[in-house]
């Protein structure tokens, strides 16, 4: 649950900060109030000289001068508290992505987690620039300036004491209200933003199969909603303002009504306290009303601290993590009892199997039968739900983890190439700073030099997002460059040949051939001809580990491999 209170409390400097801001502002109101009574009573009623007014104008300037100090520091706090916190919840939000990409991606839109990571987060800036500032200065300057008051005329005290409590009672009310529309607004900026991004995604998609105009008309009816849900919002914030206004100038009216009767008619009350009590009234009603707007804001961010507690609250567990040290050989893979299941859907049974050091091993199966997950799990994009891999003996969770994905590369059939040059989406496989021989060189390994020779700009031609302008062949090369560049102990190809033609096929078992020289390769493939050479092949069905030896093993010990391999070979298996 995201406690938006507990996060500004816990930034402990910037609350006292305000505390004491909003102490001297009140001292300052009180100061400005009575040297301005000072000033009036004096040259109007006392005929003073001007040689006797200056100390009170520099007096005066002087407390006008640390109120808006005061003020200052108070809007500049709640800045930085409201920084501060969204840097926080955005770290946290990157944080859970981060630990559970996998989990993170199969859930929701895009859309929605940009909006979440975004907008939400942005949606409780009012909360800490103006809510919290506002509510520390109501808590401590209506006190303040209630004493003062008290202390001049009691009536008039009395009567903000009957008149004032309208003000809370009226707020809790409106602000039930708006929660409930500020949840909806949320909801429904959740909804657009990710129907938006969803639709510009897969644009090419609707194109091709004529549903341009449908999704067009969808988007338009989420931006309606998303409207007309602000507009109920921003309706009762316009609502609280007027009723709010309306209360605040009674209440005055009540109170000058009643000094002027007793200072006109009645004779009992002096001008100085009539001017110093009528210039502090407008001041503690003004903080009241500033306070209800700033309550108005404050409710609107609960919609969005909801959000995010709905997002923390169901975020998968993650893959943990120790201290331990790899060394730069291959290492020996032990899948102990490793079981892990979505949610309701999916699910790994434990799986038991050994990978040795610079072996080849390959993980087939039919489709759906967690083939996929099974790599993931390997590569450590999986929290165990029971079991454990084995890495030289030691737990995955006692290893440091940037120590086992130094020593790892990953390689998907569709690898994903960011928005830069062909170089830069080489480089980012390395760590450590790299030449651009050393690149050309990784490049040569992978079998694109030529490719890359051809464009007018070499190495530096741009790529567009997700590698937009490149083919299929041509990403799973640069994603091979990457790994030569890397130079790791373990690699994993998830169905790396799939789509291509023979040439492209053919380079990138000649790299896979180069790379197991010193590494261990763990593949996930379709194309059983291409694994005959394994030295382990993992089989599963239904989640399940049906079989597992070498190519020989397997067509003398489990009859559906050789069937497999049938299928493949037209009947005949070779």
């Amino acid at each position: 649950m995201v406690d938006l209170k507990q996060l500004a409390y816990e930034r402990k400097n910037i609350m006292v900060f305000l505390i004491m801001a909003s102490f001297l502002k009140g001292l300052a109101m009180i100061g400005q109030a009575l040297f301005f009574v000072l000033i009036a009573d004096s040259v109007f009623l006392k005929n003073a000289s001007f040689q006797d007014m200056v100390p009170y104008l520099f007096g005066l300037l002087g407390v006008i001068f640390l109120r808006v100090l005061c003020g200052y520091v108070i809007g500049r706090s709640g800045v930085n508290l409201a920084t501060e916190v969204k840097t926080h919840l955005r770290e946290k939000l990157i944080q859970s992505f981060a630990a559970n990409p996998l989990q993170a991606s199969i859930q929701g839109q895009s859309g929605q987690k940009v909006s979440l990571l975004l907008d939400a987060v942005d949606e409780l800036d009012g909360y800490y620039s103006k809510y919290i500032p506002q509510m520390i200065q109501s808590y401590i300057i209506p006190v303040l300036l209630l004493i003062v008051i008290f202390s001049q005329h009691w009536v008039t005290g009395l009567i903000i004491l009957i008149t004032a409590p309208f003000i809370p009672i009226f707020m809790a009310l409106v602000g039930i209200k708006t929660k409930e529309k500020a949840d909806q607004q949320m909801e429904k900026m959740g909804q657009f933003s990710g129907t938006f991004l969803d639709v510009l995604q897969g644009l090419t998609t609707l194109k091709l199969y004529g549903q341009a105009e449908r999704q067009q008309q969808t988007i338009k009816k989420s931006s309606l909603d998303f409207r007309d849900a602000t507009m109920e919002v921003l309706k009762s914030a316009f609502l609280s303002s007027l009723m709010l206004e309306y209360i605040s100038m009674l209440s005055m009216g009540i109170i000058a009504l009643e000094i002027g009767l007793r200072l006109v008619v009645f004779d009992s009350l002096t001008f100085f306290t009539a001017f110093f009590v009528m210039i502090l009234v407008p001041d503690f009603f003004n903080m009241l009303k500033d306070f209800g707007s700033a309550f108005h804001t404050g409710k609107g961010s609960t919609a969005a601290a909801n959000r995010l507690s709905a997002h923390f609250e169901k975020e998968a567990p993650s893959v943990e993590w120790g201290q331990g040290i790899l060394s730069n050989e291959p290492p020996y893979l032990t899948l102990n009892g490793f079981s892990f299941q979505y949610g309701e859907g999916f699910k790994l049974e434990p799986i038991q199997a050994e990978i040795p050091p610079y072996s080849q091993a390959a993980i087939i199966g039919k489709s759906g039968s967690g083939k996929t997950t099974l790599l993931h799990a390997i590569a450590g994009l999986l929290p165990p739900e029971s079991g454990n891999v084995l890495v030289n003996g030691v737990p995955r969770d006692q290893i440091d983890e940037k120590s086992w994905f130094e020593q790892l590369s990953y390689i998907s059939q569709n690898p994903y190439l960011f928005a830069g040059t062909i170089k830069e989406n080489i480089a980012i496989g390395a760590s450590r700073e790299t030449t651009e021989e050393e690149v050309w060189e990784a490049a040569k390994k992978a079998g694109i030099v030529e490719m890359v020779m051809s464009l007018k700009e070499g190495l530096d031609t741009p790529v567009g997002e997700a590698g937009r302008g490149l083919s299929g062949g041509e990403k799973q090369r640069i994603a091979l460059a990457r790994a030569f560049l890397k130079q790791p102990s373990v690699i994993l190809f998830d169905e790396p040949t799939t789509g291509l033609d023979l040439q492209t096929e053919k380079i990138l078992q000649e790299s896979l051939a180069e790379l197991g020289k010193r590494a261990t390769i763990i593949t996930v493939a379709h194309r059983l001809h291409t694994i005959k050479q394994s030295d382990v092949i993992l089989i599963l069905s239904e989640g399940k580990l049906a079989a597992a030896g070498s190519h020989n093993e397997l067509l003398e010990t489990y009859a559906p491999y050789e069937e497999m391999l049938a299928v493949q070979h037209g009947g005949i298996v070779q």
